[in-house]
């Protein structure tokens, strides 16, 4: 399998260790005699995912396959820097201009003092 445009790295089956044991909850004796459950764990990065969701164990090694592959996606991916941009004066007067309206506003409400 493949991961991420630029950085392509093949997850070979060598760097997986794969477990099954008996998953617990509901389900009975179908649940309870059969080692259904999966854990993939990938030796290189030491990252460990488990699949109970399924009785069948095919199901939930596929999923577990797949949460691997989203985590080692997650590990691997590096946002972009963000670029520093300037604001442009006409949205700095508006920026003002409304400040000074609120200001107005806000002073109106204060409360009037009457001098006797």
């Amino acid at each position: 399998m493949t991961f991420h445009r630029n950085r392509v790295k093949f997850l070979s089956p060598d760097d997986i260790e794969e477990t099954f044991y008996k998953s617990s909850g509901p389900g009975g004796q179908r649940k309870n005699k059969r080692e259904t459950a999966v854990r993939l764990r990938h030796l290189p990065s030491g990252i460990t995912v488990v699949a109970t969701e399924h009785r069948s164990q095919a199901k939930n090694r596929e999923l577990a396959m797949m949460r691997l592959v989203e985590k080692l996606k997650a590990l691997s991916h590096r946002p972009r820097p963000r670029i520093p941009t300037h604001i442009p004066r006409q949205a700095k007067t508006c920026i003002m201009e409304h400040k000074q309206l609120h200001s107005r506003k806000k002073s109106l409400r204060a409360q009037v003092r009457i001098e006797e």
